[in-house]
């Protein structure tokens, strides 16, 4: 079995189950003498927290990985994760990271790689096994990225090192990919700290549906390199949120919700005739560091300066942590609704492009 070694102790007996309000691709159990049991229910991988001064049950199913509080030694790939340790005060616990210190867009992130508390231990597709394994790496947390490399997974798992996908992606309400800091807090034994970052972001979320609907339409895009448009599905965490801020996705039915893809490419003409008339057009700057102003805008793309938005000056960007700061949906939201208002002090995550 991955992870831990231990002794054996007798059977788990089941005490309570985790209330979770959005999220579907989780579950956390508890049971009798502080055992706790994470599963990740999109792959069904199970991973048993046991207390420091207890014994590894007996009636483990086989595939269970264990793991030993205090939880440490983490690789972590994932990096929308981090905001998540981050604000549980967890990264102590986080050895070895799967971005460069220039790729951190979390200041404590840097600061740990810069002391050399957090080592750079390789992308997703070419970790360095020496680094993790001679460090005692405990856990892998990838993202979806991994179904790419099966064999990475695979060596992973041949050097004892467990693997845990994170799935938060696949949440379609936003709030769902907020409340995995409730996983995170299982993980690291700060459930209630993490109920109280939830309930926060919650808090900013029902303030702004409670408020008047604009009935605004807005457009959420990236410009690829070789001219497509990739814009999100509309089954997509990003067009619930525009729709929650009081405004209409510009794409009703774009994509196959089965395929769980967030994103799609299609062509400029496509895009022209879903969004030419769109009111609002906001530009993804999370994936090639986006643009500072309406010229570089339209050098990517000529053909957007016949859309209504760009005429009237209704084009946003978002700024580059946006996809890093994982606990930001509540406020992005909320910059949404500013924005579809006409309130734009104080915005957070987005910004007016000129």
């Amino acid at each position: 079995m991955p992870g831990a070694e231990a002794g054996t102790a007798g059977a788990l007996v089941h005490e309570s189950s985790m209330a979770l309000q959005y999220a579907e691709n989780f579950t956390v159990d508890y049971y009798k003498g502080g055992y706790v049991l994470l599963t990740t229910t999109t792959d069904g991988r199970r991973f048993l927290i046991v207390p420091e001064d207890r014994e590894t049950p007996q009636d483990l199913e086989k595939e269970t990985v264990v793991l030993k509080r205090p939880v440490k030694d983490l690789y972590l790939v994932a990096s929308s994760a981090m905001d998540m340790f981050r604000a549980l005060d967890g990264m102590d616990s986080i050895s070895f990271s799967g971005q460069k210190e220039d790729g951190w867009y979390i200041e404590e992130a840097r600061d740990a790689m810069r002391r050399g508390g957090l080592l750079y231990a390789g992308k997703y597709n070419m970790p360095d096994y020496e680094m993790i394994v001679s460090g005692g790496c405990t856990l892998a947390i990838e993202n979806m990225m991994i179904s790419h490399s099966p064999e990475v997974m695979e060596k992973l798992e041949e050097f004892r090192i467990p693997v845990m996908i994170e799935y938060s992606s696949y949440e379609p309400h936003p709030l769902g990919r907020v409340e995995w800091i409730k996983f995170y807090g299982a993980l690291l034994g700060r459930e209630e700290e993490a109920e109280r970052i939830f309930s926060e972001q919650a808090a900013i979320f029902d303030r702004v549906t409670e408020d008047v609907e604009t009935e605004k339409t807005a457009a959420f895009f990236f410009v690829t390199a070789n001219g497509l448009i990739q814009v999100r599905q509309s089954s997509d965490y990003i067009p619930k949120m525009i729709e929650l801020a009081g405004g209409k996705y510009v794409f009703e039915n774009l994509g196959d919700p089965g395929t769980r893809r967030s994103t799609m490419n299609i062509q400029v003409e496509e895009f022209y005739a879903a969004a030419k008339d769109a009111d609002f057009l906001i530009y993804n700057s999370s994936i090639d560091g986006g643009v500072s102003d309406m010229e570089e805008l339209l050098d990517k793309c000529e053909l957007l300066a016949d859309f209504k938005a760009v005429k009237e000056g209704n084009v946003w960007c978002t700024t580059n942590d946006m996809y890093q700061q994982s606990l930001s949906i509540g406020y992005l939201t909320e910059d949404i609704h500013g924005m579809f208002l006409g309130k734009t002090e104080g915005m957070h995550y987005l910004f007016q492009l000129k």
